[in-house]
Formats: C-alpha cells, structure tokens, sequence
C-alpha cells in the first residue's frame, strides 16, 4: 500500500506538466524553471523549519553538480511541451530508468563486475524503437526537434538521479538535496532568463509581467512538483522498490488523459504501439537494475558474514 504514494506523485506531475504546458503560452522556460525552483525552495524552507532540520552541507560540489544537471534536464523537459503533445514529453522524458540502467550496466561491464545480459540490451534497442514510433505520426522537423529535446531531458534526468543515489549514500538527507536543487534551479532559471532576453529573436524581456492566470499556474507547478516529489520519496523509502519504480509509468497514462481532456491530442495506434513498447522496456530495465541491486546487497552480506566468522572462528 506504501508504494501507493508513486501512484499520487505520478497524478500530481501529470497536473504539474498540464500548468507548465498552460503556462508556457505567457513566460519563457527558464522563467517556469525558476518560478517552479522558488516555490520548491519557499515551501521546504519553511517545512525544514518548522521540524528543526539543517540545511547545513560538507558536499556543496555534489549538490552543485546535482542541482546543475536537474534543473536542466527540468528545463529542456519544459521546453519540449512547447512542441509536443503531453504524453509524447511525458513518456519521453520517463525513459530515464530505462537510461540508469543502462549506464549502471555499462559501467559494471566495464569494471567487469556485471556480465554481458542481452536482455537488458534487447530492451534498451526496443525503447528506441518505441520512440521512433511513438514520433513517426508527426514527421514535422519542429515535433523531432522537441522530441530530441525530450529524449536528451530524459538521459540528464538519469544522470541527476545517479548524483541523488550518491547524496543519500553520502548520508545526505532527501529534504537537502531537493532544497539545494530548488535553490540552483531558482538562480540558474533567473540568470538564463537574462541571458536569452538578449539573444537574437527573443522578445527583450527577461522576465514577464504577471496575470492572474499566470500567478495560479506558477504556484500550482511549484506545489505540484514539491507535494510530487515528498510523496515520491516516501513510497520509495517505504513502498516496495519494484512496484514503486514500475508505478511511476502510470503518470504516462494520465497525461495521455489530460491531452485528450484539455488539447484533444489523440494518438493514432502507431504512437500507441511506440508507447506500449517503451513502458515494457521500462519495466523490463527495471527488474535488472532492482535484480542487480539484490545481487549486490547479497554480495556485501556473505562477505561481511565471512568476515565475522573468520573473527570469531
């Protein structure tokens, strides 16, 4: 029932990707970024506050290095929702555990601590196929180019979430990385929002005046995306970690909901068939990478049970 929570945090990230989909028509991305980044920050600092946590570091260039690769790949993420249908961004960008598992393998095949699983190849390969499929009803060079953007979002994404392992084996707890992470997404949106309002072909403006409309979608993303994230971290931390990770996909069923609900984006059997594949190869890596991690586990505990009856022996 713990692992639930995945179920909750998947529906919130839908609605957070619908306000960012909404929002995008009145603010640039890096100021979504940065709005999305502040109100994290806002709602963690006053929580940590209230439970008397710290947000004391002695790994700043960890969180940099998390914080930097996060909140771009949150930030091409955003972007592609310009160009693309919900679900297409949606399903796209989730390819990330099918992208860790991937660079998990490739590393321990390289240190010669894994062997070489053509399962896990096979469904790497499949992956791309659903993406091919799953982008092949709209052979337009703006939807590919969003669709790359996507697809680059997810692997960044992948490579945030290895730095996120890191922290936590450093001790580091989950309120101070996502905090930390808020804080950097918060100051490199901004800074970006100047850089780009005096590029070529922008509007001049760095950041735009605010409505109404655009005050409520920016603090509905920032809630969305905090509430996502602590309901994310429970079911993690007490859900069980295969039907936990396997539950996250249900996020790509329900922006295909609200696509169709809001924007009327009906996929044709193709892009269907494109995403069908790519959730089997999700779930398909992720049986390796959890199988991996009980191989590992089983591992240091035979060699700390030798250890001890060596000593006691």
């Amino acid at each position: 029932m713990q692992s639930l929570w995945m179920l909750f945090a998947t529906f919130l990230f839908s609605l957070m990707g619908v306000c960012v989909k909404l929002v995008s028509e009145d603010y640039s991305t890096p100021e979504i970024v940065m709005y999305r980044s502040l109100i994290g920050a806002i709602f963690l600092g006053c929580m940590v506050g209230v439970r008397g946590g710290s947000f004391k570091t002695v790994y700043p260039f960890q969180h940099l290095w998390r914080g930097v690769v996060g909140a771009t790949a949150f930030g091409l993420w955003f972007f592609s929702f310009r160009g693309l249908p919900l679900a297409t961004a949606m399903t796209l960008n989730y390819m990330s555990p099918i992208w860790i598992a991937g660079i998990l393998f490739g590393i321990g095949l390289y240190h010669g601590k894994v062997r070489f699983e053509w399962k896990l190849v096979c469904a790497i390969v499949a992956s791309f196929a659903g993406v091919i499929l799953l982008l092949q009803p709209t052979i337009n060079a703006n939807q590919w180019q969003s669709g790359m953007i996507a697809l680059v979002s997810g692997v960044l994404a992948a490579l945030a979430y290895l730095q996120v392992r890191h922290l936590g084996d450093l001790g580091e707890p989950e309120y101070r990385v996502v905090f930390y992470f808020c804080m950097i997404g918060t100051m490199g949106g901004a800074i970006i929002s100047v850089i780009c309002a005096h590029l070529p072909g922008s509007d001049g403006i760095a950041f735009h005046s605010h409505s109404i409309r655009g005050i409520v979608l920016l603090t509905l993303i920032g809630i969305f995306a905090a509430v996502g994230q602590m309901a994310m971290t429970r079911a993690y931390h007490l859900g069980k970690t295969l039907v936990t990770a396997n539950l996250q996909y249900s996020g790509i069923v329900f922006s295909s909901i609200w696509g169709i609900l809001v924007w009327e984006d009906f996929l044709g059997w193709v892009g269907w068939l494109g995403i069908i594949v790519i959730l089997g190869s999700g779930i398909s890596t992720t049986f390796f990478d959890v199988r991996r991690k009980m191989a590992s586990t089983l591992e240091a505990y035979e060699k700390a049970r030798k250890t001890v009856s060596q000593k006691t022996g």
